[in-house]
């Protein structure tokens, strides 16, 4: 069994699991799934763009518009969306479960000044199941609140390689990305940060 690194607030942070040949796999993995849905940047409830762009792998890929957050079958461009790379189910596996594979895997790039809020994970069915999320490419100033809104929060730079899993206390926690230091990687070679996150949905 794999011990996280750390734990802040329920979050299992497992600093540098992925060693330089794993993240070289996965990008090239997950390049392959931007080419067969490729990356958007989604209208929130609010109307405004999110300010990350992202796609999906699975069963199911994350979708917002006007008419609000939901799961939904197909990309934009009216194709089912490709299957999650071996490279990432291996992490699961490692870490979550072998028996019950998720059913999204939303990917979200991170340009120079992009952010997220924070917010929570709750589109999904049975909350029991936790969410896992790799970091590829730029440090990103990770922010972890509380179960509802508002009061004190904490704060850690998650690097390439770095994977954390909200499960238990942490499902429902409040959390998101204060900004990237743009240039700290050299995995991507312009730059940026990629976010994977592994959700059981039905």
């Amino acid at each position: 069994m794999t011990i996280p690194t750390l734990t802040v607030r329920g979050f299992d942070i497992f600093k540098e699991l992925l060693d330089a040949h794993a993240q070289a796999e996965m990008l090239g993995d997950l390049r392959d799934v931007a080419r067969l849905a490729p990356p958007f940047s989604p209208q929130t409830p609010y109307g405004k763009p999110m300010s990350v762009q992202l796609t999906s792998a699975g069963k199911y890929g994350w979708f917002s518009d006007a008419t609000g957050y939901r799961y939904v079958q197909q990309h934009p461009n009216g194709k089912t969306w490709p299957t999650i790379p071996p490279s990432v189910l291996k992490v699961w596996q490692q870490l979550v479960d072998h028996s019950r594979l998720p059913d999204c895997c939303l990917i979200n790039f991170y340009g120079e000044g992009a952010r997220m809020g924070l917010h929570q994970d709750k589109d999904e069915a049975d909350f029991s199941w936790p969410v896992l999320s790799i970091s590829l490419g730029d440090e990103g100033l990770f922010r972890i609140g509380n179960t509802s809104r508002g009061g004190k929060t904490e704060s850690l730079w998650l690097s390439s390689g770095d994977v954390v899993v909200m499960g238990g206390e942490a499902r429902l926690t409040y959390h998101g990305v204060d900004r990237i230091k743009f240039g700290s990687s050299s995995l991507l070679s312009k730059g940026g940060r990629i976010n994977l996150t592994l959700r059981v949905v039905d």
